[in-house]
């Protein structure tokens, strides 16, 4: 076995060979579902408990906002369930059926869950603040030291669940020694970046709500409490919304990132007898589980059991280097 090429073995340095990190592959993709699911178990159990507390304080101080993020927390708890499907469903093996898996089904239920979360919370509250806004509140402020109560209550349950979603993706990022922001924009672990987006706007959404029940109280004027009702509305949907567009592009089929193809094909064109790598693919099967297909020319005295063996080398060797490679297809073409 001839060593890679100096440029290959550039790209193959520990950052660029750990841009496998996309896929959480060290610690293999069943590892990081599981401890997904954990993390989604903790933020549907917070979420579910703030909600009802939420509802409580709406309903004592009839602020809109409170109503916003009650409903907020609703959606919330509504999406932890469609990520605990998305786990659950996408962790599949293979079957007749279905012979690359069921991890694209993953990212189905988690654009299902941004879609609940636009439709059940940001609706909502944008309906609630252009309402109060256009007619103004229907009672006068009270109950509001029980609305700052559970406003804080809810802050430290939320700031409970964040922190474990932050743990999660910041031993991963450990793993493969990258900062914790570069980890989360490449991980294809989409059901750990969504609790981390809803826990990040739920957390503003609290400090909005805070804001503008503080301001009613201290003016008299409601509109305090439609505008927090509003800008919780624009914060939900601006995250349901990017949520939706990361799912749905890994759902149909997308790239991995330029440095990680081009340390793979590194890999291929560094194998004896191979002369050029004409068509190169990767692709995100699922969470942790990405496909390599290329069109391969060989040295024109290469014999098919040469190519053979060249093809079994690729596959081992990308499988062993790379362990988010869940296939290798090699095309011997002129």
């Amino acid at each position: 076995m001839s060593d890679p090429a100096p440029a290959s073995r550039a790209l193959l340095g520990r950052r660029t060979l750990l841009t496998v990190s996309e896929f959480d592959s060290v610690q293999g993709a069943a590892a990081s579902r599981n401890e997904s699911t954990l993390t989604v178990l903790v933020a549907g159990a917070s979420n579910l408990t703030i909600a009802a507390a939420k509802a409580v304080g709406s309903v004592v101080s009839g602020s809109a906002a409170l109503q916003a993020e009650a409903a907020h927390s609703v959606a919330d708890t509504v999406t932890e369930v469609f990520l605990y499907i998305a786990n659950r469903r996408g962790g599949r093996a293979p079957d007749a059926q279905h012979p690359f898996g069921h991890g694209r089904e993953t990212y189905l239920w988690a654009f299902l869950g941004a879609v609940a979360t636009f439709v059940a919370g940001a609706s909502f509250s944008l309906w609630r603040g252009v309402d109060i806004l256009a007619h103004g509140e229907s009672r006068e402020t009270g109950g509001m030291l029980l609305a700052y109560g559970i406003l804080i209550f809810a802050f430290v349950v939320e700031g409970v669940s964040f922190s474990r979603g932050l743990s999660q993706a910041r031993s991963s990022a450990a793993r493969f020694d990258l900062p914790r922001r570069t980890y989360l924009q490449r991980t294809s672990d989409t059901t750990l970046k969504a609790v981390i987006f809803e826990d990040r706007a739920a957390l503003a959404g609290l400090a909005i709500a805070a804001t503008g029940l503080a301001l009613w109280q201290a003016t008299g004027r409601s509109e305090w409490d439609g505008l927090a009702s509003l800008a919780i509305g624009i914060l939900l949907a601006i995250a349901a919304i990017s949520l939706a567009r990361a799912n749905l592009s890994l759902l149909v089929g997308q790239r991995v990132s330029p440095q990680l193809q081009n340390a793979l094909q590194s890999e291929i064109e560094a194998l004896p007898g191979v002369d050029a790598v004409r068509i190169f693919i990767v692709v995100v099967l699922g969470p942790g589980e990405v496909l390599v297909a290329a069109k391969v020319s060989f040295a024109d005295d290469s014999s098919a059991i040469e190519i053979e063996r060249v093809a079994d080398e690729a596959e081992t060797r990308l499988r062993t280097r790379f362990p988010g490679v869940r296939y290798v297809f090699l095309d011997p073409t002129a």
